[in-house]
């Protein structure tokens, strides 16, 4: 129910996580918690928030800002739970099933109030809203970007089962989240994780002699699509005309505003560049820049949409180093065949991806599609390791 709540509802998520954790805490195996928690998988989410309470001592300012900026990493503790349930669930598939489903309605509904917008419902977040039924651009594109992946790769194992037709329609339902994001809401956040992305799944599922010629026709539709798409064309080309007129009349655009933010980032923390400024100063001192400032630039904002920048301003390089630890671990995890490993492979590249150009481990719905990604998919992935193990004893 998290998973199918997750990209339409916070507060549905906050409550049925609070449901299932009722449920499960009761259930735990301390001894088997015990040993799922000694895999680094596990333990190092658990570390890098333990770094994140003991950093509110050394944090200037009030308790409530340090508690702020405790929130957005406590959700890593869920994981070693997701993951000690699901090595001894075989429900893994439910939750992508459920996220799934929600995110295909979700889609349908964004492609209708594209063609009838008076049957508009609620008003998203963001800049341009066409066809983003709720939250924003970048969330919505998170998530059918993940389900386009992981259904392409479902459709090319039904190809290889001989089950043609179940494989068109399933390619046509990834083809149709990619339109989506292409034609109708692109957050340009999305072509730093979806180009990448593709590369990987091409020399991922198909041999080197296949993937040159299926490498050919991508770029093909690539082309194709950025000749018949004057949105996409004027998306990107727009960066450029940002950069300029940031440079040239320091307006706040979305490109101007982030180098900004980077810049001020990479001060602050070459001013404690070892345990960094302490649990909840990045909002601080990004507040404290905003003062005396006009329009815009007076927006105070927490991060500096940079997920490395990020840690490193609260926690230094102790903390860049756990969070790419994390990142690591979790990739090597799902380094092996089969559309799970797919699935959890795609979360973790997506999120570090993503997080060049925006703090997703520690945004809401962006983390918890990691969390609720990375649990179920490891989970799995223990699982498979520990029947392999019992059958080779």
């Amino acid at each position: 129910m998290m998973a199918a709540a997750l990209p339409w509802s916070t507060t549905a998520v906050t409550v049925f996580l609070i449901l299932w954790l009722v449920t499960l805490v009761p259930t735990i195996d301390p001894p088997s918690f015990l040993r799922t928690l000694r895999r680094p998988a596990a333990l190092l989410p658990v570390i890098f928030v333990t770094l994140t309470v003991i950093g509110m001592l050394w944090a200037e300012g009030s308790w409530s800002a340090a508690f702020h900026g405790l929130a957005p990493a406590a959700k890593l503790l869920i994981l070693p739970l997701l993951l000690y349930q699901y090595q001894y669930s075989a429900r893994s598939y439910q939750v992508f099933i459920a996220f799934l489903v929600s995110c295909t309605l979700l889609l349908f509904y964004s492609w209708l109030i594209v063609i009838v917008p008076e049957w508009r419902l609620t008003m998203a977040h963001g800049f341009d809203t066409t066809g983003v039924p709720v939250r924003n651009t970048i969330d919505q594109n998170q998530e059918f970007a993940l389900c386009a992946f992981a259904l392409a790769s479902l459709a090319v194992s039904t190809f290889r089962r001989r089950q043609q037709v179940a494989a068109v329609v399933i390619a046509l339902l990834a083809a149709t989240f990619l339109c989506n994001i292409i034609f109708v809401a692109l957050a340009r956040t999305s072509l730093v994780y979806i180009v990448p992305l593709t590369i990987i799944f091409v020399f991922w599922h198909f041999d080197r002699r296949m993937a040159l010629v299926t490498m050919a026709g991508l770029t093909a539709g690539i082309v194709m699509m950025w000749i018949s798409s004057p949105y996409l064309r004027g998306r990107v080309e727009n960066i450029a005309v940002e950069y300029r007129e940031y440079r040239e009349t320091n307006r706040p655009t979305s490109t101007g505003q982030r180098l900004t933010y980077w810049k001020e980032s990479v001060g602050w923390i070459s001013e404690a560049p070892v345990i960094g400024h302490g649990t909840g100063s990045a909002k601080q001192l990004f507040e404290a820049a905003a003062i005396g400032k006009e329009g815009a630039w007076a927006d105070r904002i927490s991060n500096p949409h940079n997920q490395t920048l990020y840690v490193a301003i609260q926690w230094g390089l102790l903390g860049c180093i756990l969070l790419y630890a994390i990142w690591y671990f979790h990739c090597r995890l799902f380094l092996a065949p089969g559309l799970v490993a797919w699935i959890g492979f795609t979360v973790v590249a997506q999120n570090i991806l993503s997080s060049l150009l925006n703090s997703h481990l520690f945004d809401f719905s962006e983390g918890w599609m990691y969390v609720l990604g990375v649990g179920a998919s490891g989970g799995f992935m223990f699982r498979s390791e520990n029947e392999s193990d019992h059958r080779a004893a």
